[in-house]
């Protein structure tokens, strides 16, 4: 870490500046959606309020105060809660830069999730070069750090007579800053402090991807260069931890436990993406015929959800039945759609009303990639899709038994594999 000023280090007690990350699959609960911005859909975790509150409060309850002994309750609470807004569309920008350039490299971004550690840009895909990676990963830690600069910037305009007649003492000008000057003048360390965070050289935080990009473009391996910068990054997940158990014992209870909470996450995030790329490669070329469940067993839409569940459901494994009309696909229907009606009303609904009909469906064929399959399970975020082959279901290809298949497959890294699906 850089030596910090004594802003920064106010700043900087609010919140040790959260990794982004990216991920090729939900590692998330959910929480509400935003909206969408460049083709992208922007969902909040739940967690975040967590965050979002811890921030707020200090701000509200500490810095600002003493920053500012003279503003009354209600304005330091404002604009507490003004700098955690303003702190969050900062991390978003962040995570948004990266799928821009993502989408323009040819990769597709489906969701950006903001939650406790900060950000995840849910790819689709890996990059196809160590440039693609360079470019798309750089971009995060820029916008982060020209945030940080431009607010930096406008603060000290907004205050420069106060600066300059105060110049030898920075505690003393910086209370006698406005309020937006104020938010501005904390607003910037802290991107400031996240772009440096970001860079450093440990996976998957932006500067391990960085470095993953490097040694890719030197190997031309990039199971070899994920492997190497995987290392890096679980190395410094421990360091992180190691400092914050030190914390602990120091007295620092809060900063310590963020800190080995960092490092913990790091850490998984780290193991994770490994495996999730050995994943994507055990997976590749694998046509989805050679994987499906092909004993599927189908359904009238004319039948009640009462037959469903007494006649289907519980005479065997399959959780998922398409719905046919002579031979023709109608929908599918689960056991989650079951749990969706009431248990009174199960001898009077039909399998027809609780169906997700066809025209919502994903579907695949026979020949499409395994590896496709395991990432269209994740986008939809479904444990099984239909194998359709001229209009006919001829299988079911599920979660469990792709995991299955890469058991099978044997061999001490794909073990991880387990956790990553």
């Amino acid at each position: 870490m850089e030596p910090r000023t004594s802003t920064q280090r106010a700043a900087s007690s609010a919140s040790t500046p959260p990794p982004s990350t990216r991920s090729d699959r939900p590692v998330l609960v959910g929480g509400p959606r935003l909206g969408t911005a460049f083709g992208v859909e922007i969902q909040v975790d739940w967690s975040l309020l967590v965050i979002f509150a811890l921030i707020t409060v200090n701000l509200g309850a500490g810095v600002f105060p003493s920053w500012h002994p003279e503003w009354g309750m209600g304005l330091s609470w404002v604009m507490a809660l003004a700098a955690a807004t303003l702190f969050f569309a900062s991390v978003l920008a962040h995570e948004l830069s990266h799928a821009v350039v993502a989408r323009a490299r040819g990769i597709p971004v489906s969701r950006i999730t903001l939650f406790l550690f900060g950000g995840v840009a849910q790819m689709e895909d890996e990059p196809k070069s160590p440039k693609d990676e360079l470019l798309m990963t750089i971009v995060g830690p820029l916008v982060s750090l020209m945030i940080g600069g431009v607010a930096i910037l406008v603060a000290s305009l907004l205050a420069s007579d106060t600066v300059a007649a105060l110049s030898d003492r920075p505690e003393a000008a910086l209370r006698a800053m406005g309020p937006v000057a104020t938010l501005l003048m904390w607003l910037g360390p802290i991107n400031v402090l996240l772009g440096l965070f970001n860079l450093v050289p440990g996976f998957p935080l932006d500067g391990g991807r960085v470095a993953r990009a490097i040694i890719w473009w030197i190997t031309g391996d990039l199971v070899k260069a994920t492997r190497w910068a995987t290392g890096l990054g679980r190395g410094f997940a421990w360091i992180l931890m190691g400092i914050g158990v030190l914390e602990l014992f120091g007295g620092l209870f809060v900063q310590g436990l963020w800190l080995v909470l960092i490092g913990w996450f790091l850490n998984n995030a780290a193991q994770m993406s490994y495996a999730q790329l050995l994943m994507r490669r055990a997976l590749e070329h694998v046509p989805v015929s050679r994987i499906m469940f092909t004993r599927v067993g189908s359904l009238s839409p004319e039948i009640s959800v009462e037959s469903f569940v007494r006649e289907h459901l519980l005479v065997g494994d399959q959780q998922a039945f398409p719905v046919e009309d002579g031979g023709r696909l109608l929908g599918l229907a689960t056991a989650e759609d079951v749990r969706r009606v009431p248990q009174e009303r199960w001898p009077v609904t039909m399998v027809g009303d609780i169906m997700t009909r066809a025209e919502e469906l994903a579907t695949l064929t026979p020949q499409a990639d395994a590896e496709e399959a395991m990432s269209l399970l994740s986008r939809r975020d479904v444990e099984q899709l239909p194998v359709v082959e001229a209009g006919h279901v001829v299988g079911l290809v599920r979660r469990r038994d792709l995991v299955r298949w890469l058991a099978l497959q044997g061999g001490r890294e794909l073990r991880l594999v387990d956790a990553a699906v």
